[in-house]
């Protein structure tokens, strides 16, 4: 497991999420992120959500405002925002 990416979760207050091992964004509103990572897609739920911090080639992403749920699915998205935006 030499190039595994370590998937990390640090909630704060329930204002401020650091993760980490994102490979992707699916979507993203005020009220609903959603993550693509090595474990499944992440669902972050919440009222005034904002992405602070991403970086797809480190995995690293901030997320603050007022969190009030996070959820795993298997189901992994095969056309992700940015990759509809920006044509990768």
């Amino acid at each position: 497991m030499e190039n595994e990416v370590r998937h990390i979760l640090t909630l704060t207050d329930r204002q401020s999420l650091a993760l980490t091992g994102v490979t992707d964004v699916d979507s993203f509103n005020e009220e609903e992120i959603i993550a693509i990572c090595e474990f499944g897609e992440l669902s972050v739920k919440g009222e005034l959500l904002h992405i602070e911090e991403l970086s797809l080639e480190s995995g690293i992403m901030n997320i603050s405002g007022k969190i009030s749920s996070l959820s795993y699915s298997e189901k992994l998205s095969h056309s992700s925002v940015f990759k509809r935006l920006f044509g990768s």
